[in-house]
């Protein structure tokens, strides 16, 4: 019966040995309690043991203390997943793996928020960063002009600052910056991508709902080619500046002095009309650049708002 004992003491010891191996890089208080127990089970390591003892436990107490530690091991040890938890994981992980560069809302976390302290226009904000109150220019938008006292309010541009006060005027955003546009425009402007509490781009948004135009400011930007679709999506459905009559063009009259003569209308306008070019690509002078930057509120032309359009014709 001794033997069987002996023999029990030593399999259930080596048993708690594996235990604490099986712990020893996941939970080092699981570890030390297996190799406790398996010190109380295996015979020689059970005598040096009690032998610090200056009492001599009796074999109750052994025991209990025994099942007590199995009970605290048990308990302490870290849960691992189920083969089917692993196999819901999967995919998810494989989601993460696949991730591309898209604007699609990403709810944000409370740390990488940015309140909102007020809206220039449509296209400007600033928000309090680190105490300090720092001006936004969003980046790949341009919006109709409202506040540049060297121009008249462009079309469109009290709707496009009101509807972005609607949606950010106190409210809290996340900040994305984007290595190819630089940290800062020439005016000191932090030079962001901005997204709303729920993950919406709004810069985007602005585009998609006919607020802002699409504006690329000589390199291509992270989200390019979504919001070049986003303009073109509301041009299609004659959303907001695109709706029809929404910016009635005019076409200048031929001064007194002119009138009746050949050869079209002149004077100031040198007889440019709002025909419906919207890039500088379209311009065939800096005049004209000019002419559909003031008369024709295009002020993507503009898109650094210094009051020059199209540099690459003005410079």
């Amino acid at each position: 019966m001794e033997k069987i004992k002996t023999i029990l003491r030593w399999v259930l010891g080596i048993l708690s040995v594996i235990g604490a191996l099986v712990y020893i890089s996941t939970s080092i208080p699981t570890f030390i309690v297996w190799l406790l127990l398996a010190g109380l089970l295996i015979p020689p390591s059970e005598r040096l043991i009690m032998g610090s003892f200056p009492i001599k436990l009796p074999t109750i107490a052994k025991v209990v203390a025994g099942i007590a530690l199995f009970l605290i091991a048990v308990i302490i040890a870290p849960k691992s997943q189920t083969a089917e938890q692993v196999q819901k994981a999967e995919p998810k992980s494989q989601e993460q793996v696949n991730v591309v560069a898209t604007s699609s809302p990403t709810p944000t976390t409370q740390s990488d928020l940015y309140t909102v302290s007020s809206v220039i226009d449509g296209d400007t904000i600033q928000v309090v960063i680190d105490n300090k109150k720092e001006a936004i220019r969003l980046i790949g938008i341009d919006s109709p002009e409202t506040v540049d006292p060297r121009k008249p309010v462009q079309c469109f541009g009290k709707e496009a600052s009101a509807k972005a006060k609607s949606l950010l005027s106190g409210k809290s955003v996340r900040l994305e910056s984007d290595p190819t546009q630089g940290e800062r425009d020439k005016y000191q402007r932090l030079l962001r991508y901005v997204f709303l509490e729920d993950g919406t781009n709004f810069n985007k948004l602005m585009i998609s709902e006919g607020y802002a135009h699409e504006y690329t400011y000589n390199i291509p930007y992270k989200y390019q080619s979504e919001f070049k679709q986003a303009q073109k999506d509301a041009e299609e459905n004659k959303r907001g500046l695109w709706a029809d009559n929404a910016c009635p063009t005019t076409t200048p009259q031929p001064s007194p002095a002119n009138t009746g003569t050949s050869g079209g209308s002149s004077g100031s306008n040198s007889g440019f009309t709002c025909a419906g070019k919207t890039t500088c690509g379209q311009m065939s002078s800096c005049a004209e650049a000019q002419f559909y930057l003031n008369s024709c509120g295009v002020s993507r032309l503009d898109g650094d708002k210094d009051g020059v359009p199209c540099e690459s014709l003005c410079n």
